[in-house]
């Protein structure tokens, strides 16, 4: 009986530790933000009248219209436009109609990502809030290279404009995601996170991400743990309430095991004397997208310096509770890993 009520005890400490303390009430915060279905817009065109339907939809969505044709069609030169459209509205129909199976409602995701900004409005007032979500359809290479990886979904309009691209959050299921074409594309540890509850998190990171750019440029590895750790924490204090795996992109499994091989995986780092390496040869086996951690084995998942990074920020922020996230962004990275003194 005592080992299980221990258990429970430690339970509840590790969740604790997860979450951070009392999760500010922010439903005063008013914000404002409106769902366009450009999707919606671009597939029930006329096409016999192809070039009169699309200054349609340009004057519905000036400026995310000119980024769609550039950023995600590609579209560059003196070429077709409403040639190229067309293509692509008759090749992708049968993706539209996954996406309108799936996403005919998207009020809960609005919701969502809502209320997240509501809690970046409460820990950066001064930040000029988007007030507009469009979601899109686009080709299935068109991605984005972020803080987190390869994903569909943008800012657009000096971040006025949050960009949700369908195409990449149909489940790690989806037909295409497992086909031979689509696993050279995004192989299965990153399809993995091609679903639903990523709309939120995609979306609110790329607002930290505009409000705290990463520098990684010409850092030691240990400074880029840090600097990824700050933008997860940073990410979990936005969206309180979603799991941690979703944060930072594992399975669940994987993060539990992490939990419980914590100190083998900082291990790793200290008797290899990797932490002060600026070999980016090093860095890049730690740091970002790959499908596992080799010395870790098989199960293991890859990114492992971002987690290791983010309990070094958690334990930071733990010994110093009064310091706020702008503080926190400033602050030098070498001296959070100092002054945290992890240890796990």
């Amino acid at each position: 009986m005592r080992i299980l009520l221990l258990s429970i005890i430690a339970t509840l400490l590790l969740i604790a530790c997860n979450n951070g303390d009392k999760i500010p009430d922010v439903s005063a915060i008013k914000v404002d933000i409106k769902t366009q279905r450009f999707e919606e817009n671009l597939f029930k065109m006329d096409s016999t009248n192809l070039f009169n339907e699309l200054n349609k939809v340009k004057a519905i969505y000036p400026t995310f219209f000119e980024d769609y044709c550039a950023r995600i069609l590609g579209i560059t030169g003196n070429v077709d436009t409403a040639d190229i459209f067309k293509i692509f509205i008759s090749s992708y129909r049968p993706i539209y109609d996954s996406c309108q199976l799936l996403f005919k409602d998207f009020s809960s995701y609005e919701k969502e990502i809502a209320n997240g900004v509501k809690f970046v409005k409460h820990y950066f007032p001064t930040y000029t809030l988007p007030n507009k979500l469009v979601t899109f359809v686009g080709p299935l290479d068109a991605s984005f290279k972020t803080s987190n990886g390869l994903q569909g979904d943008m800012t657009t309009d000096n971040g006025k404009t949050l960009g949700i691209g369908l195409q990449l959050h149909l489940g790690a299921n989806f037909s295409f995601y497992q086909s031979e074409q689509g696993q050279q594309l995004y192989p299965t540890y990153i399809s993995n996170r091609f679903n639903q509850d990523n709309i939120a998190v995609n979306t609110i990171r790329n607002i930290i991400d505009d409000i705290y750019p990463e520098k990684l440029e010409d850092k030691s590895l240990l400074q880029q743990m840090v600097e990824k750790g700050k933008h997860l924490y940073i990410l979990s204090k936005m969206l309180p309430k979603t799991k941690e795996h979703l944060l930072i992109g594992y399975t669940d499994q994987q993060l539990k095991d992490c939990y419980s091989h914590e100190k083998a995986i900082w291990d790793l780092f200290v008797q290899n004397n990797f932490l002060q390496t600026i070999d980016n040869n090093v860095i890049k086996n730690y740091i970002g997208e790959s499908p596992k951690t080799q010395e870790l084995g098989e199960a293991s998942p890859g990114n492992i310096g971002s987690y290791a990074g983010w309990q070094i920020v958690k334990k930071y922020m733990q010994k110093n509770s009064s310091t706020t996230l702008q503080q926190l962004i400033a602050l030098d990275n070498e001296i959070i890993f100092s002054d945290a003194r992890y240890k796990p």
